[in-house]
C-alpha cells in the first residue's frame, strides 16, 4: 500500500520537532505513560531524598567528624558544588548517549557514592563522596523533566510535568520519617579505624533507592525525540509503535504513522498518517557516527544558540530566576533542621524564655558555659530532639497542597502566576524569620517558605521543556541548572560562615534574591510572542 506524503507549503520547511511531536501524539495516552510517570516520579523522589538529606546528616554526624558551624557549612555545600560541576557534564552525556543513559549513569553513581559514604570515617573523604552525590543528583533532576516530557502528548505535557512536584514532596516527607526511625537509635560499632553508628545506617538506606530505580529504568526506552535527532529512525519508530500498542491495546503494526527521511539535511523529514489496514515499514537509516569532538562542538554550538536571539531573553531570564530561587531554596532547606535543633535545645534549657534565630547563636553558648559543655562543643552528648524530625516532616506535608494546586491550575493561571507566587510570598517568609521568637513560629514561617519555593523550582523546569525544542532542551536545562546550583553553593557557604557571626546578612540576601526573581518574572515573554519570533520552539 502506498500513501502519498502531504507536501509542505511551498518555501516552508517543516521542522523535525513538530513532525515528531505529531507522531508522539498519535500514540495516545494510556498504560505506557502511566508506567513511565511512576518510574520518573520515583527518580525525582530520590532527588528530593538526596538534596534534603544533608540537613539531617550534618547534625547527626557532628560528633564523629568534630564539626563546627563552618565545617557544617562546607559539608552542606559539598553536594551543591557537585551539582554545579555536574550540570553541564550530564547535558553533554545526554546529547552524546541519550537521556535514558544519562539518567541511568546518574542514578548508579548516586547509589554507589551514597553506599560508600556510609562506611567512611574521614570528614574530607565523606565530603568528597557527598560531592559525588550532588554531582549525580543534578543529572537526575536536570534529565528527568526532558526525558518524561519528550514522551508526552503536546496537550498534556505541561500538566504531567507539574505532577512531578508531588514526587519531590513525597521524598522530603519520607526523609525525616526515615531519619526519625533510624538516627535516634543508640547502637554503635567501633573498632580501631572504623565506626558505624545509626546515622551511617541512615546514609546507607538513603543510597538504596537510586540503585533500585536504576534497575527498573533499564526496562524503559530511550526518548524517541532524541533518537530521531540522532538519526536512529527505525529504533524510534519501534518505540512509538510500542507506546501505541500499550496505550491502545492494538497490535503495534497498526500504529498509523510512518517516517521517511529525505535529502541530505538530517532535519528534513516528513511524517505521513496511514490507514489501520496496513503499515508502511519505516525506512531504516544508517546511524550517524557520533564523534566526541563533533559532539562537544555541537554542545558549544547549542550553548551559543540559546545565548543568541530568539532564545537569549528566555535563557537569561530563566537562568537568573533559577539562580535566585535555587539559592534561596537550597540554602534554607539545608539549614532548617539545624535551626530546628537550635530552637529545640534552647527551649529545653530555657523553657520560660524566648529568642530569635539570630540571637540563638549567642544565647546558647552563654547557657552552656560550663567546662563539660565546652568539651561537648561538637554535640557528642546532645541527641537530636524528636521535634526536629517532626518539624521537618511538617515541611514536607506543607508542600502537598501546592503540589496538587500546581498541575490542576497551571493551565488556567499560567506559569508566570506561579513564579510570582513562588518568589514574593517566600521572600516575605524569609523576612519573617527575623521576627520569630519560638520554634512554633519558626515552623510556620519555614513551611510557607518550603511549600512555595519548591513549587517554583519545578515550574522553572517546566518552562524550560516548554520553551525549547528537542535539540536545545537538555542544554537549556543544563545551563539553567548550572546557574541554579551555583546559587545554592554560594548560599550554603555564605550561611555556614555568617549564621553565627552576622546572622542578618544571609537571611536578608535570601529574601532579596526572591524579590529580585519576582521582578524578573514580569519580563518573561508570553507564549504567543515567542511563537511569533521563532517557529521552532514547541509551545503548549
Amino acid at each position: 500500500m502506498e500513501v502519498e506524503n502531504q507536501q509542505p507549503t511551498k518555501g516552508v520547511k517543516p521542522p523535525l520537532e513538530s513532525e515528531v511531536q505529531d507522531a508522539v501524539d498519535q500514540t495516545g495516552f494510556g498504560k505506557f505513560h502511566y508506567k513511565l510517570f511512576v518510574i520518573c516520579s520515583m527518580v525525582f523522589m530520590n532527588t528530593g531524598l538526596g538534596a534534603s538529606s544533608s540537613g539531617l546528616i550534618v547534625p547527626a554526624a557532628s560528633c564523629d567528624f568534630k564539626m563546627r558551624t563552618e565545617d557544617k557549612g562546607r559539608l552542606t555545600a559539598a553536594p551543591m558544588l557537585g551539582m554545579v560541576c555536574g550540570s553541564y557534564f550530564w547535558g553533554c552525556l545526554a546529547d552524546i548517549k541519550g537521556r535514558r543513559t544519562a539518567l541511568l549513569a546518574a542514578l548508579f553513581l548516586d547509589g554507589c557514592a551514597g553506599l560508600t559514604s556510609a562506611f567512611v570515617p574521614n570528614y574530607w573523604v565523606f565530603a568528597f563522596l557527598r560531592f559525588l552525590n550532588g554531582f549525580a543528583i543534578t543529572g537526575q533532576s536536570a534529565m528527568i523533566f526532558p526525558y518524561l516530557g519528550e514522551f508526552q502528548p503536546k496537550r498534556l505535557r505541561e500538566t504531567i510535568l507539574c505532577w512531578l512536584e508531588m514526587a519531590w514532596t513525597a521524598g522530603i516527607i519520607m526523609l525525616p520519617l526515615l531519619g526519625w526511625l533510624i538516627i535516634p537509635m543508640t547502637f554503635r560499632y567501633t573498632s580501631e579505624n572504623f565506626s558505624f553508628a545509626s546515622w551511617n545506617l541512615f546514609v546507607l538506606i538513603c543510597s538504596l533507592p537510586a540503585l533500585s530505580f536504576s534497575a527498573v529504568l533499564l526496562f524503559f526506552p530511550e526518548s524517541p525525540k532524541y533518537l530521531f535527532e540522532d538519526s536512529q529512525d527505525h529504533r524510534a519508530m519501534q518505540i512509538l509503535a510500542r507506546m501505541y500498542a500499550e496505550n491502545s491495546g492494538k497490535p503495534a503494526e497498526n500504529y498509523p504513522v510512518k517516517f521517511v527521511r529525505s535529502g541530505g539535511d538530517p532535519l528534513e523529514a516528513k511524517l505521513a498518517v496511514v490507514s489501520n489496514d496496513g503499515l508502511i515499514s519505516p525506512v531504516k537509516i544508517k546511524r550517524r557516527k557520533k564523534l566526541l569532538g563533533k559532539m562537544l562542538g555541537d554542545i558549544v554550538k547549542h550553548t551559543m544558540t540559546i545565548l543568541r536571539p530568539p532564545y537569549l531573553t528566555i535563557t537569561l531570564l530563566t537562568s537568573t530566576i533559577q539562580f535566585a530561587m535555587t539559592a534561596a531554596y537550597y540554602t534554607l532547606m539545608s539549614w532548617f533542621p539545624e535551626l530546628f535543633r537550635r530552637f529545640a535545645e534552647f527551649e529545653k534549657e530555657n523553657p520560660d524564655s524566648s529568642a530569635g534565630i539570630c540571637s540563638l547563636s549567642f544565647v546558647m553558648p552563654v547557657a552552656n558555659s560550663t567546662t563539660v559543655d565546652v568539651v561537648d562543643e561538637f554535640g557528642c552528648e546532645t541527641k537530636l530532639q524528636g521535634s526536629v524530625f517532626l518539624y521537618t516532616i511538617f515541611l514536607g506535608l506543607a508542600c502537598i497542597p501546592t503540589s496538587v494546586w500546581l498541575p490542576l491550575c497551571i493551565g488556567r493561571l499560567g506559569y508566570r502566576f506561579f513564579l510570582v507566587v513562588s518568589t514574593v510570598f517566600p521572600g516575605a517568609a524569609a523576612v519573617g524569620l527575623f521576627f520569630v521568637t519560638s520554634s512554633t513560629q519558626n515552623l510556620i514561617v519555614s513551611c510557607i517558605f518550603e511549600a512555595l519555593t519548591s513549587m517554583g523550582v519545578s515550574v522553572v523546569y517546566c518552562v524550560l521543556v516548554t520553551f525549547y525544542p528537542t535539540h536545545l532542551r537538555v542544554i537549556a536545562a543544563s545551563f539553567s541548572a548550572l546557574c541554579g546550583r551555583s546559587g545554592a553553593l554560594i548560599g550554603n557557604l555564605m550561611f555556614g560562615y555568617l549564621l553565627d557571626l552576622h546572622c542578618i546578612v544571609p537571611i536578608a540576601v535570601v529574601a532579596g534574591l526572591l524579590f529580585f526573581g519576582a521582578a524578573l518574572t514580569f519580563f518573561l515573554p508570553r507564549k504567543a510572542k515567542l511563537e511569533k519570533t521563532d517557529s521552532t520552539p514547541v509551545m503548549n
